[in-house]
């Protein structure tokens, strides 16, 4: 195992504990507050493909987001992990639709057509403020985004709860920055970040 490598695991164990612990402190409003900030952030966008997530362990809930970006005519899927190694798939969802046990324990469609989404609302164990985050390990998010950001403008966008803040997360090259993270009380956008001083 590398320095980075073990850097990762490191501060994924601490991100699962502060998110652990961010989640039992949040509002019962949370999740409604984090769909009014993703709703802010994306107001200006015509109808397009959204890809969310239907939440797991202690992850922020976008339900709530989802269900008011499908009234307002966007497209969402959920991602599919087709494999190890392999950038993930995303199945056409919308409410109430018939669904399925994936890997790892989230819900996938049972059904439906797949989409290449413009946004990506991207669940996350930690958060920095260079935009970097720290998944689960398996480089799913880091894959998809490097495809899809070849073929065309996408935006990516990490949901969590403020607690989920690191001030330095070990990343290497194949890592995917985000563009922006929202929280149950803000968003933070990577091109309005304050570049760090020189030394």
């Amino acid at each position: 195992m590398d320095d980075v490598t073990q850097a990762k695991a490191a501060a994924r164990k601490a991100g699962f504990a502060a998110r652990a612990a961010a989640q039992k402190a949040a509002s019962p409003a949370a999740a409604h507050d984090l769909a009014q900030h993703v709703l802010a952030a994306l107001a200006g966008y015509a109808p397009c493909s959204i890809s969310a997530y239907l939440p797991i362990r202690s992850e922020i809930d976008p339900r709530p987001a989802m269900d008011a970006l499908h009234a307002r005519g966007h497209r969402l899927c959920l991602p599919v992990i087709q494999g190890a190694g392999r950038a993930l798939r995303f199945a056409a969802w919308q409410p109430g639709c018939a669904l399925k046990d994936g890997p790892f324990g989230a819900a996938v469609p049972a059904s439906g057509a797949w989409l290449a989404p413009d946004i990506l609302l991207c669940p996350l164990v930690a958060f920095d403020a260079a935009f970097y985050r720290l998944g689960y390990g398996g480089g799913f998010y880091d894959r998809s985004l490097q495809a899809l950001r070849a073929a065309k403008p996408v935006l990516a966008i990490g949901l969590a709860y403020e607690g989920q803040r690191a001030l330095a997360l070990p990343h290497d090259a194949h890592d995917q920055p985000l563009d922006a993270v929202a929280t149950e009380s803000a968003v933070y956008w990577r091109h309005l970040a304050k570049p760090a001083a020189a030394d």
